[in-house]
């Protein structure tokens, strides 16, 4: 553990101060973290970078008034005159009657140790300078000049982390999260005989070190940029679209975001007044799978010290919760959920035409042996998916763009490859895709079970029908 037992003393201590000086509640969060990183440029050391970060918060309120409060000076005196200086300044806010403590019932309670969400490495205290290098050298690439190519540059990074949070407040609540991370990334450059360029990337991570692959991220990267070379124009019109599960929370995040309270109660959000109704797809089923133990953004509790679920958000396209703070909902009267998500995760789907597609794609290839697909089997790959849609197009880059939270239009520029008769073909630069997230996720038509359990974004391989695509 990296907060200490001062440090933990210090926090009560400023607790205490707080109620003292007149506050009718107080939540007190310390934040402590150590982050590593070394990136190689070219085979060599570019740079090494060691961040280490420590934050005490004061949430404080006084009957209706309310402030939050942060600094990174922990000594008795500091601390102390910190607090009193914070009560003032709460002392003299307009009083808003919605700012409140959660419900003492609604607190986590099981957030002992900080190590319950499983998310802590022994590895990671062997850790050294020495190791590091070696995990970073381990990225190099192998060929750097192959057939009509040649490799112009190779950035690799390796970073890891050590995570703690420990929070209490004056209802009694006391809750620790702890966690460690690795991960590595790698970008390369390739040119061809006329000197065009290509880059691509590649990335790991995880809480355990064992749980990243470091020796083949940059060859990886290197196979998609080779694999970018050559790219033809694509005329403009509707296509099938294909999306790759490592780029396609660009298209849920929206989703994400519209499900947040404070949207709604802004009406800055396109599914305001959704909950209970059928908005999407039945194919969407999104769920917050918070206490998924061992797995990246997991976490027993939010910021105000809520207990986490695995969080129903959308199912089987009915939207069925929102993202409810406290003060949200004592704002607008919704049921209380917890402030925000944890870690998003998509239910595997098939439609049934699809499906149809895909099983008498696979009784071909078993001369004529009866393959059948149910609607919901969970064993879809791209492979799969890309063989059922025929033809169309599939995404491999998000080139900027965006999204208005008020009606869901969205523009984003992508990159990637044309598919036929459920074969890659040539890639392509870029294209313009617009239209809207629900008329969008509407036309559904796969979400596979291919997700790289990479991060604590959940996300496989999905396709949809009719995306209009410009040049």
């Amino acid at each position: 553990m990296i907060i200490t037992d001062e440090e933990r003393n210090l926090a009560r201590a400023g607790m205490r101060e707080a109620m003292e000086q007149g506050m009718s509640g107080a939540r007190v969060t310390l934040n402590k973290s150590v982050s590593d990183t070394l990136t190689m440029l070219d085979g060599e050391i570019d740079k090494v970078s060691r961040c280490a970060d420590r934050s005490l918060t004061f949430c404080l309120f006084a009957d209706g008034r309310y402030g939050t409060f942060s600094t990174n000076r922990l000594s008795g005196g500091s601390v102390r005159d910190f607090v009193r200086k914070a009560c003032e300044t709460v002392k003299i806010m307009e009083a808003d009657k919605c700012r409140t403590l959660p419900d003492k019932d609604r607190l986590a309670a099981d957030a002992k140790t900080g190590l319950e969400a499983g998310l802590w490495d022994m590895e990671y205290m062997d850790m050294s300078d020495g190791k590091r290098i070696e995990l970073a050298r381990s990225m190099k690439l192998r060929e750097k000049v192959g057939d009509g190519w040649a490799v112009v540059s190779e950035e690799n990074e390796y970073t890891d982390y050590i995570d703690e949070c420990f929070q209490i407040d004056s209802q009694g609540f006391e809750g620790q999260h702890f966690e460690t991370g690795f991960s590595c990334s790698s970008e390369v450059t390739v040119a061809d005989a006329a000197g065009r360029r290509f880059s691509s990337w590649w990335w790991d991570s995880s809480a355990f070190l064992s749980g990243i692959r470091p020796e083949s991220c940059a060859e990886t990267a290197l196979q998609r940029a080779l694999a970018s070379m050559n790219p033809e124009p694509v005329p403009g019109g509707c296509y099938r679209m294909v999306v790759d599960g490592n780029v396609g929370s660009k298209l849920l995040n929206p989703i994400v975001n519209a499900l947040s309270a404070s949207g709604i109660q802004q009406k800055m959000s396109f599914l305001c007044e959704s909950k209970g109704q059928r908005i999407f797809s039945e194919g969407l089923t999104l769920t917050d799978m918070a206490r998924e133990r061992g797995k990246a953004g997991a976490r027993l509790f939010d910021s105000e010290g809520v207990a986490t679920r695995n969080l129903p958000l959308i199912r089987e396209g009915v939207v069925e919760n929102y993202f409810v703070n406290t003060y949200m909902a004592n704002k607008t009267g919704l049921e209380p959920t917890v402030e925000d998500i944890s870690r998003p995760v998509l239910g595997s789907w098939c439609s049934e035409k699809l499906a149809e597609s895909i099983a008498g794609c696979r009784e071909g290839e078993n001369g004529g042996k009866p393959a059948r697909l149910e609607c919901n089997e969970k064993r879809l790959t791209l492979d799969d998916i890309l063989r059922g849609c025929g033809d169309g197009i599939y995404v491999t880059e998000f080139n900027g763009g965006n999204c208005n939270p008020v009606t869901g239009d969205y523009s984003f520029g992508v990159s990637g490859f044309r598919f036929e008769g459920g074969k890659l073909g040539k890639p392509f630069r870029e294209m313009l895709i617009t239209g809207n997230i629900p008329e969008l996720w509407n036309s559904l038509l796969a979400v596979g079970d291919d997700a790289r359990d990479c991060g604590r974004w959940r996300m496989p391989t999905t396709a949809f029908d009719g995306v209009s695509f410009s040049a």
